[in-house]
């Protein structure tokens, strides 16, 4: 019996590395991809945050993520973690990231034997080597005890996908599907199930004769923190191609045998069947926001008549079109999986939320015509993320921007951070920098009249209870925060300590908005506006104490909040993520105002040096992603050069504790991509690009512009370890003098050429 359980196990293992072999017969772009990267909670050093990352299935930007499930999520934990050894479910997912909640998930799970229900109960244990990852395809073995293994596999598209199980021999075996999963205890500071416990039911349907599962999940983990949605469901239609011989369905610990309908707040259904060895079950699954007839419509669409090979091969197909937007050459096997995984991070977020034709809205809670995203990260993706797609996802960033403004239309504000309604996550206004940097970039497919009202309302409209709320991290809902403390910022010049949380960060913020919505001002001809609004970009000034040497927080009275220079500050002071070394540094908008605020180019220079000699410099987190390049402005760019040598081959590694810090869905890996290739948007809404340095000897870019395609070929010659400083850097044929490069030479030029060398050359500069 043993040896017949080794033999299964063998030919299981086989299958699933034959399967990936086969749909490999030539190594493609996306083949180099390993969604695995990211994955572990644990972080780089003790007290860093993983990579927040899951081995997802699914078309580029999808809108339901098809993966296994090694825990039950939460805000706070993703549903796959890398260092958990057992897999509780096969899940349609739509949490973003480890610090916001899923919503509308269902999940599957195989199972043989005695009838197991709930997550920790019907887990079974799995090892990594028996585990395959691919952006198109996911395979592991669940070991179900006696030598005996379910292969479990993944195919899926953007709103349907297919799971695929093979059985060993059993009288009993079964599918547990679980609807919704509101367990208290997973309670926290941060998840608080009892309103949700009290106020919405998941329901599930069994329908035994057209072999179908249907059903909804009103959850939403984020709840406490967005508003009321009564209309809010997660549709899915679930149809198996093995004859249910017997079902029940389930609410917590009650279990209701031959029951079709279930209604609870930690409930599902289950359907048995017996199996013969190496017997193949399909799993077809539809999802959908807007009805269950509309969850039919999308799995018609994307994988009806499609064998599971196929909607392999097709979705594997879609990546390899997509990641085709770029190709390094003369690099390592290591950097090509590091280079074209990251690409695959900066394509999975924001995530359609339209299906085919109708979204439904979570800002108004009803459903429109029209093309929509959702899962918007703006804090950090609008510093590299966004101003990467316009080179990437051309196509894509006007929809994205529209989706913003359906937004504002049908709540009254951009969003901050939806999932998929405001939370209010994070501070600030960045919708404000994604708009008018794709407008300063020419991307104007979208309703630039609302854009512009949009971004005069946040840099203008304080939120309501401004000056009666502090407005603090994840605070309960209480209607949309926009720049809370807005009101003090238009009139005495900052944010206040003590009354509205976060201060220093959001004064320095605030200004940073203000600058990308005076620059659109500009280009529309909105002189007054433009130079009203670039007057308050400048206040983040207000807050520097020359004595202390760092911004700091300031009393409504306008005395500074003194502190020792040697303690760390943190949210309760005043800041975001960071303390006010992470933020001396912040307004990436005005460089040259803050080298002058802070008493030339030798004083900034020597602040900067202590910053990163002092190991201040947080990779790990965004606010300080522009600082690498900040030695370009103060003439010392061989430093920039340094660090992003430094920094692009210490932060990213070829294996699952790969990334330095929170993807933050995409930013980290946006950030990597501008090193690679040489130059970094520091400022948004400026059209300019500070120079690094690239570290690949060629990478061809494919752009689209004024919907022509062109290739923009960047060249390091002589580039090595050694070899990491500029020499000279050329636009085709033309020196470039300096260490900047516009937007619009980019798109117009054809190659960039750079001598590297051993030494640094300090003429340029």
């Amino acid at each position: 019996m043993k040896k017949i359980g080794i033999l299964s196990l063998f030919l299981l293992s086989i299958s699933c590395i034959s399967f990936a072999q086969k749909q490999a017969k030539s190594k493609q772009a996306v083949h180099y991809v390993n969604p695995l990267i990211g994955t572990p909670y644990a972080g780089f050093k003790k007290g860093l945050d993983g990579g927040g990352t899951v081995p997802a299935v699914g078309t580029p930007f999808a809108m339901t993520n098809f993966l296994a499930q090694t825990a039950e999520p939460k805000m706070g934990l993703n549903a796959y973690v890398y260092e958990q050894k057992s897999i509780m479910g096969f899940l349609a997912s739509h949490q973003p990231t480890v610090w916001m909640g899923d919503y509308g998930y269902v999940s599957v799970m195989p199972q043989v034997g005695e009838l197991k229900l709930l997550p920790k109960d019907r887990a079974l244990p799995f090892e990594h080597k028996d585990e395959v990852s691919h952006p198109y395809y996911y395979c592991v073995l669940l070991n179900t005890g006696n030598h005996q293994y379910i292969k479990g596999e993944i195919a899926a598209a953007s709103r349907a996908g297919i799971f695929q199980f093979t059985f060993p021999a059993a009288e009993k075996a079964r599918f547990i599907i679980q609807g919704i999963n509101l367990n208290p205890e997973l309670a926290d500071p941060s998840n608080d199930y009892g309103p949700r416990i009290k106020s919405i039911r998941g329901y599930v349907k069994i329908d035994s004769i057209k072999n179908e599962i249907t059903g909804y999940n009103p959850d939403r983990m984020s709840a406490q923190i967005g508003p009321d949605l009564p209309n809010f469901k997660g549709y899915f239609i679930i149809q198996c191609d093995k004859k249910i011989a017997s079902f029940g369905t389930w609410d917590n610990t009650t279990v209701n045998p031959s029951s079709i309908e279930q209604l609870g707040t930690r409930m599902g259904a289950y359907i048995n069947f017996k199996t013969r060895a190496g017997e193949k079950i399909a799993l077809r699954i539809g999802t959908s926001f807007i009805s269950l007839d509309q969850a039919r419509i999308n799995m018609a669409k994307e994988i009806s008549g499609r064998s599971f090979e196929q909607l392999v091969a097709s979705t594997r197909n879609t990546w390899q079109a997509n990641l085709a937007c770029m190709k390094p050459e003369g690099i390592t096997e290591d950097q090509q999986a590091i280079f074209y995984t990251a690409l695959f991070h900066t394509m999975q977020f924001p995530r359609e939320f339209s299906e085919y034709g109708k979204y439904y809205s979570a800002f108004d809670d009803q459903v429109h015509t029209g093309t929509s995203y959702t899962d918007f990260s703006l804090w950090d993706t609008y510093r590299a993320l966004h101003p990467l797609l316009i080179f990437t996802q051309p196509d894509r960033v006007n929809d994205m921007i529209t989706a913003m403004l359906q937004m504002y239309k049908e709540g009254g504000r951009l969003p901050m951070w939806p999932n998929p309604a405001e939370t209010n996550i994070m501070i600030s206004t960045h919708a404000d920098a994604v708009i008018a940097d794709a407008y300063v970039k020419g991307i104007r497919g979208y309703d630039v009249k609302l854009a512009y009202e949009a971004l005069l309302k946040d840099a203008m409209v304080p939120p309501y209870h401004d000056t009666s709320l502090a407005y603090g991290d994840r605070d309960l809902w209480t209607g949309y925060e926009a720049r809370a403390g807005l009101t003090a910022f238009n009139s005495i010049g900052y944010v206040p300590f003590g009354k509205t949380a976060e201060s220093v960060s959001r004064t320095i913020e605030y200004a940073s908005d203000n600058y990308s919505v005076a620059q659109m001002a500009k280009a529309l001809g909105k002189k007054y506006d433009y130079e009203k609004i670039l007057a308050w970009s400048k206040n983040y000034k207000n807050l520097y104490d020359s004595t202390a040497g760092f911004l700091i927080p300031k009393l409504a009275d306008g005395s500074f909040v003194h502190f020792n220079p040697k303690d760390k500050l943190g949210r309760q002071d005043g800041f975001t993520e960071g303390d006010q070394w992470t933020y001396l540094f912040g307004a990436l908008h005005d460089v040259p105002g803050m080298i002058e605020m802070m008493g030339g180019k030798e004083k900034f220079i020597a602040k900067l040096d202590e910053n990163f000699a002092g190991n201040h410099y947080r990779h790990d987190n965004e606010p300080g992603h522009h600082y690498c390049y900040l030695y370009d402005y103060c003439g010392q760019p061989w430093k920039t050069q340094e660090l992003i040598r430094k920094h692009t081959t210490e932060n990213y590694l070829n294996e699952p504790l790969g990334i330095n810090g929170n993807e933050d869905c995409g930013q980290m890996a946006a950030w990597y991509i501008f090193g690679v290739m040489g130059f970094y948007p520091v400022t948004p809404a400026s059209g300019i690009y500070a120079i690094g340095a690239p570290q690949f000897p060629k990478l061809i870019v494919n752009l689209k512009v004024n919907n022509q395609q062109k290739t923009f070929t960047i060249i390091a010659n002589k580039l090595s370890a050694k070899n990491k400083y500029i020499q000279s850097v050329q636009l085709d044929g033309r020196h470039i003098d300096h260490p900047f490069i516009s937007h619009a030479d980019i798109v117009k030029g054809r190659q960039l050429i750079f001598e590297m060398g051993p030494a640094p050359n300090k003429n340029w500069k």
